[in-house]
Parts: C-alpha cells; structure tokens; sequence
C-alpha cells in the first residue's frame, strides 16, 4: 500500500510556552501570557503596549509561523480521511447480486457455486440464473466449498473468506493463514481438499495445510482450534476421506513403517484421541453441537461445555 505522507505539527501552540519557562519566544513583544494575571505590585489593567493602539501583540515571525500551522492542519485532514477509508476497505471484496431470490423453501433458495476465472459464481440450481457473483482484485478463487447459508472460498493470495450463500448479501468474514499464499502459488492445484466443512450442517470450517490444521465457527469466523502437524512431517490435503461424521488426513512422514501413524482423524472438537477433554464451539445461548455421527465414547469423550476456551495441540 503506497505510504502516505505526514505532516508534523509546531512544537508549540500560539500563546504555550516551552518547557515552561518564564521566557517567551524571541518574537513575542511580552515575556507574559494574557492568562498569567498581573505582576505582582501591577496594575489589573496596565496601560497601552508599545507600538501604538491596536498594535498585534505578536511579529511577523510568529504571525508566518501561525500561518504554516494552520496550514498544515488543512492539509493533514484529507489526508488521515484518506487514510481512514483506505482501511475500510483491505480486501478489494466486490459483490454483485444479479436476481432477488425467488421465495420458497429454504433448501431450494441455496444456490450451487462455481469457480469461474477471477470470480466466484452463484447459479439457481433450477434454471441456471446467475444470483450473485463475488470478485477480488488481484485474486482468483481456487477452491469452494458449501454449507448452509454459508459459501466458503479460497483464494489465490490464500485468504478465506464466507459469503452469505443465498442472496450474497454480504461477505461474513476473512481469515489468512501463514504462508499459505506461498504454497497455493507453486501449484494452483494444491488447493483440492483445503477447505473442510465440519460437524452437522457444516457449522465449523477446517482448513487443512502442509504445516497445521485450523477450524474456524462459520457464524463468525472465529478461530476455534489449531493441530499442527507431527515434527518432521506435512499434513497432505489432497489426500483425505470422510468416515461417518470423521475427516482422515494423510501425514506422511519420513522413516515410519506403520501406515496408520500416517493419518489423523478430526472432527469439529478437534484431534479424536482417547479420552479427550471437548471444545464448545457454539456461540453463546445456542445449543451444544449434536454427537458426530459414528463417534464412539471410546474414541471421543464428547461432553460439550466442558472446555469452551481455544485449544491449540503441542507438535509430538
């Protein structure tokens, strides 16, 4: 982003003293101030100043000085506004909605995506119309994926983003992860099998990279949990199957014989571990996520409200 320039106000403002002190500046005709009363033994109400009646109280020095500070601030106000409105907009997001949403049931509003050049497309599963479409500057979607309500992107300078999928109204919210723009760029096909919608009705988002596996709670965006991946060894998104309510990924790893230590399983509380102590991952006032499906209690101790805070997994 090009830097704006700044500008630096005067050291002091008409009629303040510096370090205060009692000596005014150079140009000034008085050592007092008009607030500083009068000298002792003085008169309240001293008689006419040099220089005559009306005479201004400041030289020219000091009035050029006054003018230069106005100046600069006239100057500063578009420029922190600018500024200001740049930030308003990081991501370059534009969304054009094309047709109004038919009523209906809900179900039939959800529209199907499609990835199509440097935009993201929303058709009516029915006839085909173009609903909405999103677009980036300077970015291309490279994988989508869906929930209820929600249509997740991924895009080419690695940034993730939430749309709401019916009428496109809005896009909900933005995540980036380290160095995933890096890796996307070296093969635009390493986007297969990123983005993993999770729990039922896909309420939270993982999004899987060579260096960790990251969940995100689809209302709002907020990063839930983290499980990097072993030492030595890369998480392989394009590698992966779903299990009855369960997503294995590939972790290869240098030198192992035992094929099964080659994949982790996850759910929307995380890494399934014997015993494990869950995550409530629902938004305050709502219900507690239902079961996984096919999750036993052996392999999943799914108690939710247990631990409602983040968890982030320690690499082995």
């Amino acid at each position: 982003m090009t830097a704006l320039p700044t500008t630096t106000a005067p050291d002091l403002l008409p009629g303040a003293r510096g370090g205060g002190g009692p000596q005014d500046d150079a140009d000034s005709p008085y050592a007092d101030s008009p607030h500083d009363g009068p000298p002792p033994g003085g008169s309240p109400h001293p008689g006419p100043r040099p220089g005559g009646q009306g005479a201004s109280r400041y030289g020219p020095r000091r009035r050029t000085r006054l003018v230069l500070a106005a100046l600069s601030v006239v100057v500063a106000v578009p420029l922190v506004t600018a500024a200001q409105q740049s930030r308003n907009v990081p991501f370059d997001d534009r969304l054009t909605v094309h047709t109004t949403a038919a009523p209906g049931p809900p179900a039939a509003q959800e529209p199907v995506l499609r990835a199509s050049g440097p935009r993201v497309e929303a058709r009516d599963p029915g006839s085909g119309t173009l609903r909405w479409v999103h677009e980036r500057t300077g970015s291309r979607p490279l994988a989508l994926a869906a929930g209820p309500g929600h249509a997740f992107a991924l895009w080419s300078d690695g940034l993730v983003t939430d749309t709401e999928r019916v009428a496109g109204s809005a896009v909900r919210w933005h995540r980036a992860l380290p160095g995933l723009a890096d890796w996307l760029a070296a093969d635009s096909g390493r986007a297969a099998g990123v983005l993993q919608p999770l729990a039922p009705g896909a309420r939270m988002l993982a999004v899987v990279t060579p260096q960790r596996i990251v969940a995100f709670r689809v209302d709002d965006g907020d990063l839930r949990w983290v499980l990097p991946a072993a030492r030595g060894c890369a998480f392989e998104p394009g590698r992966y199957v779903r299990v009855a309510g369960i997503l294995l990924v590939a972790q290869p790893c240098p030198g192992h014989t035992d094929w099964t230590a080659e994949l982790m399983a996850v759910d929307d509380l995380g890494r399934i571990v014997p015993g494990r102590t869950p995550l409530r991952n629902d938004l305050r006032g709502l219900p507690p996520n239902d079961r996984p499906s096919g999750v036993s209690n052996e392999l999943s101790d799914h108690r939710p409200g247990d631990r409602p805070e983040k968890a982030v997994a320690r690499p082995r």
